[in-house]
């Protein structure tokens, strides 16, 4: 089999979701487990775009357990001193993060391109968005996301939304804040045993 190595933030992602899924679900004491969960890595709702626009850019990863899904942005020390005490996330990464929970509370699974009127019904409750086309490739993302992370979860009560800044760090050069704006839990991962040359093993 092949060896393969990847560096930086993308990189120490996957090897999150592929080995320290347990982290996350313990960070917010979920006692799912980790062979249940459905991973997106990477998924893309279009690049970000203005009030006029239905793209909102692109995850670090979504999971969803059996009880909770947890939106993701990652950030790392760069393999080097970080002493900072809080991480500034963008404007649009917060907003990111507000419209996929919108999306999620608002979406039934139901709902399908045949119908996908449905959820365009509900736009004046985010007016400063516009909801996509049913026959864009947009559409039919949010579909597929939304219907396998939805029917991941075990509960028929409201869907429980977390979102999650994952930082990772090399202990022997930084150590991960405190504190993060907007609404997201720090969920910091050591990764000096990992890394290799600055390289991690995927």
């Amino acid at each position: 089999m092949s060896r393969i190595f990847g560096y930086g933030e993308d990189a120490l992602t996957l090897w999150a979701l592929k080995n320290k899924l347990s982290v996350i679900l313990n960070a917010f004491n979920d006692p799912s487990d980790p062979e249940d969960c459905v991973v997106f890595y990477r998924p893309s709702f279009g690049r970000s775009g203005g009030n006029l626009s239905a793209q909102f850019g692109e995850f670090d990863a979504i999971v969803a357990s059996k009880q909770t899904i947890y939106l993701v942005e990652s950030k790392w020390d760069n393999n080097s001193r970080f002493d900072k005490k809080e991480v500034v996330l963008r404007s649009e990464q917060v907003l990111r993060h507000q419209l996929l929970k919108w999306y999620i509370n608002n979406w039934d699974l139901t709902y399908s391109a045949e119908n996908w009127d449905k959820i365009r019904e509900k736009q004046g409750s985010i007016s400063y968005k516009v909801i996509p086309p049913k026959t864009s490739l947009l559409a039919k993302n949010l579909q597929f996301i939304l219907t396998n992370l939805i029917g991941n979860l075990s509960s028929g009560d409201k869907v429980i939304v977390e979102n999650v800044l994952l930082f990772f760090y090399n202990h022997a050069c930084s150590k991960p804040p405190a504190q993060v704006n907007g609404d997201f839990k720090i969920v910091p991962i050591e990764y000096g045993e990992e890394n290799k040359n600055n390289f991690i093993s995927l």
